[in-house]
C-alpha cells in the first residue's frame, strides 16, 4: 500500500482530499504545519508586543486533529516558523519597501508547502504528497483544476517539475460545491468552514495594524495624475495597489479615483478618475525570477496578470537574465510590479514569473 502525506490545513478541501486518498486504497497520514508564532518572530525585531496579534493557527490544528480523528488517520505538527520568516515574509516586506504588490502565497508554496513540507514527508516514508489545491497533474504536466473559479494553478507556477513529480491533487477534478458536499457527507466540522483569506498562514487581521509592527508608516500626497492637483494624503504607500479604489478615504473628493500609481522617491500615491482611465493600462510589461515547470517555451500563449483575472493573448519575446517581455496589444488594466503573471496554453499551466517593471509604448511608466 503507497504511503501519502498529505498537507491538513484545517480547511475543507484539505479534508476532503484526504477523504478521497483513503478511497482509493492509499495510506494516509495528515501534517500540519506551523509557520508562524507571534512571540518568536516579535524576538528577531525586538518587539515583545503586536497588535490586533490574534492568530487562527490552533484552530486550524484543532479543525485538522478533529477531521484526522474522524477519519481514522494520523496527524503530526510541524513547525516551519523560521523557514517562513526567511524564505516568505521576508519576500513580503522586501517587496513592500520597493512600493509593490507581492504575493507571499506563491513563495510559500515554492519553498515550505513544496520544499520543506516534502522533505518532513519523505522522513515519515512518504511515496506521494497531497495537497487540496484545485489543480491537476496529467503526463507530467500541470492542469487547470476543473472548478474554473476556484483553480489554484496561479499559486502553483513557481514549482518545478521535479517538485510535482510526486504529487496528488485530489480535489482538482472537483468543482466546490462537490467538495463541501463530501464532507458534509461525513458531517466534517470543516464542512461549512469559510475559505481562508488574508496573508498565507498569517491568516485575516487589520493589515495596517500588522504591517506598522514591521514597516514604518509614512504618510505623503494623493495626487490627481490627470490635473497635478493634490486630493487627499495617503497612510503609507505600502497600504495600496494598482487599480484599488477602496479606502482611499478622501472625503469629499469624487468615490470613483482609482491608483494608477507610485512615486517611492517622493512618498506619493498618483490615482485618476474612473475605471476606464487610460492611466490604468498597459500594453507589455517586463517579467523577471521566471520559472518553468516543464519544457514548453511558446511564443504566443495566454497568461494571468492577477488571480481569478480572465486569460489574456500574449506574446513572449524571451530577454537576457532569465526576463521575458510580454506583450498585449489589447492593453489590460491594473498590471502591477510584484505580482505574478502566469503562462497558460489552454489547460497547461507551463511557469511564471514576477512582474518587473509595465510598459505603454515601448516605454516604462513613470508613474509605476
Amino acid at each position: 500500500m503507497k504511503k501519502v502525506v498529505i498537507g491538513m490545513s484545517g480547511g475543507v478541501d484539505s479534508s476532503v482530499a484526504a477523504i478521497l486518498l483513503k478511497q482509493q486504497g492509499y495510506d494516509v497520514i495528515g501534517l500540519f504545519m506551523r509557520n508562524w508564532d507571534s512571540s518568536i518572530n516579535n524576538d528577531i525585531l525586538g518587539n515583545p508586543t503586536l497588535q490586533n496579534d490574534i492568530c487562527p493557527q490552533e484552530q486550524d490544528y484543532n479543525d485538522a486533529l478533529a477531521v484526522c480523528k474522524k477519519l481514522n488517520i494520523p496527524l503530526h505538527r510541524v513547525d516551519f516558523v523560521k523557514e517562513y520568516w526567511d524564505y516568505v515574509f521576508t519576500y513580503f516586506l522586501e517587496e513592500l519597501k520597493k512600493g509593490r504588490t507581492p504575493n507571499p502565497d506563491i513563495m510559500c508554496n515554492k519553498y515550505i508547502k513544496f520544499d520543506m513540507f516534502v522533505k518532513e514527508a519523505i522522513k515519515l516514508g512518504a511515496d506521494y504528497i497531497a495537497t487540496g489545491h484545485y489543480a491537476r497533474i496529467k503526463d507530467g504536466k500541470l492542469l487547470r483544476g476543473i472548478d474554473d473559479n476556484k483553480d489554484q494553478t496561479y499559486f502553483l507556477s513557481q514549482l518545478s517539475n521535479q517538485q510535482l513529480s510526486n504529487v496528488l491533487f485530489p480535489i482538482g477534478d472537483l468543482e466546490k460545491g462537490k467538495v463541501r458536499a463530501i464532507a458534509e457527507q461525513y458531517d466534517l466540522i470543516t464542512a461549512h468552514k469559510k475559505d481562508s483569506t488574508g496573508i498565507c498562514f498569517i491568516g485575516e487581521r487589520n493589515f495596517k495594524h500588522f504591517l506598522e509592527n514591521y514597516l514604518p508608516n509614512t504618510p505623503g500626497k494623493i495626487i490627481n495624475i490627470e490635473t497635478n492637483t493634490e486630493v487627499g494624503e495617503h497612510i503609507g504607500l505600502m497600504y495600496y495597489t494598482i487599480g484599488q479604489r477602496r479606502g482611499l478615504n478622501l472625503g469629499g473628493n469624487d468615490n470613483r479615483l482609482f491608483v494608477v500609481g507610485k512615486d517611492l522617491n517622493h512618498n506619493i500615491l498618483y490615482v485618476a478618475l474612473g475605471e476606464d482611465s487610460p492611466y490604468l493600462f498597459s500594453d507589455s510589461c517586463v517579467v523577471e525570477m521566471v520559472n518553468w515547470i516543464g519544457n514548453t517555451k511558446p511564443s504566443d500563449c495566454s497568461a494571468k496578470f492577477r488571480y481569478r483575472q480572465k486569460d489574456n493573448a500574449v506574446h513572449l519575446e524571451y530577454l537576457d537574465n532569465n526576463e521575458i517581455l510580454v506583450s498585449y496589444p489589447q492593453q489590460v488594466k491594473a498590471v502591477t510590479p510584484g505580482q505574478a503573471c502566469v503562462f497558460y496554453l489552454e489547460e497547461e499551466c507551463f511557469g511564471g514569473g514576477i512582474i518587473k517593471e509595465v510598459r505603454k509604448n515601448g516605454e516604462k511608466l513613470w508613474y509605476l
